[in-house]
Order: structure tokens, then sequence, then C-alpha cells
């Protein structure tokens, strides 16, 4: 862990990355305890305010990966964060004047351009670590997202409850201007910023821009085992939309009525806590076993936590789940993390990035729409577990019939590999 933060380049990259999520994590729970709180009568304002991150990778995943891969992604990401910290701006002004449809307009536009940061913050990252390092970058970055969920709805309730929904976008906004700062002042190779040669804007034209999605996914197709593990995103989505409401919603109108900002806050921490143990014990699972007994055997323990978080009546219960939750997904989300970037060259890391986030996105989506339209007349909390764990078993059954054999194949072929070069 050391070793990475003597690269100056990594620290730049990675304190970059941390500002503009911090800034998001503040800004997008502030808005939504806003939401709550104001139009508390009104829970499908929340689910659509989440739909307003989510549902933007689907109008530009097509390109950004392309984009990511063409131009310099050093500015690609700096630029992202700057015009984001612009479009702040007007969602603060349509907060003032309580504008609530014109902020899911802005909410959308800001996602959209998110979407760029990711492939060229990954395609950055990548060409300034080792390959051995991997595992230690994904497990450090799960230990900051496990940060996150200790603090993210505790900081969203203090920026809401002191400076109001106003001053956390302010927050959210300076974060992204940061971060941006940082990008600009890191130093990469010019074959880590463009890999695949110097081109400017005007050489990114429609046919070329198609032409290149289609190499994405060919090279996924291409790639049995890369094409497996993608695939398994639309969980990981369809989990991530339901737990982005789940913990207000859980207090609010089953737990604690009364509580449940405060609750919401503990759940999330519990989680957080518990991502953040299972990042410091992931590195040595994953060296003691493998990347497939890891996925496997998380994936089904997952799929009984949840169950059992759907059938109890006990707050106490209910968080200490929540943080067994955390400790068991941390490492199958390290495994996954680590293992993409030894799968994909870098001249193709932008495009399969992009194209795997659509998949996530898809299950996130579907995952908020069905909440917003049938909770809470046609679905209860404890059927939106329930329906989580059977996700989570179907996929824990997928993987354990497929993913062996491909992972046993691939290092033989790697194991015959070096004894051509010996």
């Amino acid at each position: 862990m050391r070793a990475l933060f003597r690269n100056p380049t990594f620290t730049k990259l990675f304190l970059a990355a941390f500002a503009s999520q911090f800034g998001s994590v503040v800004g997008n729970m502030a808005f939504a305890y806003y939401l709550v709180d104001r139009y508390s009568s009104r829970p499908d304002l929340a689910t659509t305010a989440e739909l307003m991150y989510s549902l933007p990778t689907f109008a530009v995943f097509w390109i950004v990966g392309v984009v990511a891969d063409l131009l310099d992604r050093k500015l690609i990401a700096a630029y992202s964060d700057w015009i984001r910290a612009g479009l702040t701006v007007v969602l603060l002004l349509f907060v003032h004047y309580d504008a609530i449809f014109a902020c899911f307009v802005v909410l959308f536009l800001r996602s959209a351009i998110s979407k760029f940061f990711g492939p060229a913050e990954m395609g950055l990252l990548q060409g300034s670590i080792g390959r051995e390092q991997y595992v230690q970058a994904t497990g450090l970055n799960q230990m900051i997202m496990g940060l996150f969920m200790i603090f993210g709805l505790s900081l969203g309730a203090l920026s809401y409850h002191f400076v109001g929904v106003k001053g956390a976008i302010v927050i959210d906004g300076l974060s992204f201007i940061f971060s941006g700062i940082l990008i600009l002042c890191c130093r990469f190779p010019e074959e880590v910023r463009m890999p695949n040669g110097k081109k400017t804007l005007r050489d990114v034209r429609f046919p070329l821009i198609i032409k290149d999605f289609r190499q994405g996914i060919s090279y996924i197709v291409k790639h049995k085992l890369l094409r497996v593990l993608i695939s398994g995103f639309l969980f990981f989505g369809i989990v991530n939309g339901v737990f982005a409401v789940l913990p207000i919603f859980t207090m609010k109108y089953k737990l604690s009525p009364d509580n449940y900002m405060v609750l919401s806050s503990l759940i999330t921490m519990s989680l957080g806590i518990g991502v953040l143990i299972g990042s410091f014990a992931a590195p040595s699972l994953i060296r003691r076993f493998t990347r497939t007994k890891i996925l496997i055997t998380g994936l089904f323990i997952s799929s009984v936590l949840v169950v059992v978080l759907g059938s109890t009546n006990q707050i106490g219960v209910y968080l200490a789940v929540t943080f067994l939750m955390g400790i068991n997904l941390s490492p199958v989300n390290i495994s996954l993390g680590s293992w993409m970037p030894e799968l994909i060259t870098p001249q193709n890391m932008g495009r399969v990035n992009a194209l795997t986030e659509p998949i996530m996105m898809f299950g996130h989506s579907l995952a908020l729409g069905i909440v917003t339209f049938t909770f809470p007349t046609f679905i209860t909390i404890t059927w939106l577990h329930y329906l989580l764990g059977i996700c989570t078993f179907v996929v824990f059954l997928f993987y354990s019939m497929v993913l062996p054999p491909l992972a046993n194949k691939l290092s033989s072929q790697e194991l015959l590999r070096v004894e051509q070069n010996l």
C-alpha cells in the first residue's frame, strides 16, 4: 500500500477521484434528504432523482469509451469535473426557485458528463501502476467506498441540517473544481494519455465512433471469461439501485418512521465499516484462495444475508447483518475489480469499461423503476429485500456453473505462456 502512495501520480489521481466522489456523495445525499423532507408524501421523487443519476448512461455509453481511448484522457477527466461544476451552479439556481423538475434535468446532464470521467480515470490509473498493484489499488478504492458508506449519509444529513441543500450543493461544486485541478497537475506519459496515438476532436467523427464502439463489443465477445464477468454487472446494478434508497425507505416506512434520518445513516455506517474491514482482509483472501472461490462464496453468503435483512423487525439485528454484508461484499468487489484490468489491454480499457457501465446501470435503473412504480402500493420493504436475495442467488448459480472452468483454462494458458518464454 505504501508503494502506491510513493508514486506521486497515483497519489494525485487518487485524491482527485476522492474529491470528485466526496462532492457527489454530499450533494446527492443532501438532495435526497431535501426531497424526502420537503415532499414526504411523494417517495417517488427520491427514486426519480436516483434515476437521473443512472439513466444518462444509456444516452452516452456508446461514445464515452471511444472518446477515452482516442482523445487525451487527462483532459477528458479534468473537463468532466469542471463542466459538472458549472452545471452545479445552474442546479443551485433551480433549487433556489424550487423548480424540482428542472433540477432533475440538470441532475441528468451532470450525470451524463460524469460518465466520461470513469473510463478516462481508469485508463490513467492502469498506466500509472504496475500489474502486481491492481489488487492493492482496487482494495484501496474499496476502502474509500467503505468510508463514504460510513459517512456518506451522515455527511449528507449534517450538510442538509447545518448548511441546507444549497450549502451542500456548493460543497459539491467546489470538490469538482479541486478534482480537476489535481488531475491537471498529474504527469502521465503520452502513451497513457493517448494509447492509440495523438488525435484531436476533429478526428473523432461519427463513423470512427461507431467503428471503435463495435471493436469494443467484439473484444468482449471474443474473450469468454471477460464476457461472463461483465454479465454479472447486471446484478451489481440491481443491488446498487435498490440500496440507493433502501436504507432511508426501510427506516422511514418500516422500522422507525420518527427517527429514519439518524437510523438510515447508521445503516450505511454499518455497511461501510464492514466494507472497510473486508477491504483490509480481501488481498490476503485473494492470495490464499482464488478469485473464483471468493466471488462464488461471497455471492451465496450475500443472498442469505439479504433474506435475513428482509425478515427481521429489530433495528439492532438489521444493523448487525448489514455490517456482515459489508464484510462479505468487499472481497467480491475487489476480486472482480482487480481482475478486469488484467484481462483488458490498455488500448481497449476505455471502451470495455464504458460498455460495462450501461449493463450495470440497466440493472440500477430497472431496480429503481420497479421501486418507483410498485412501492409501497404493490411491494413491501420486506419483499424488496427478498427480490434482491433471489437476484443474488441466481448470479451465484450462474457463476458457479460457468466461472470455474473458464478461470482454470485461463490459468493453464498463462502457465504455458510463461514456460514458452523460459
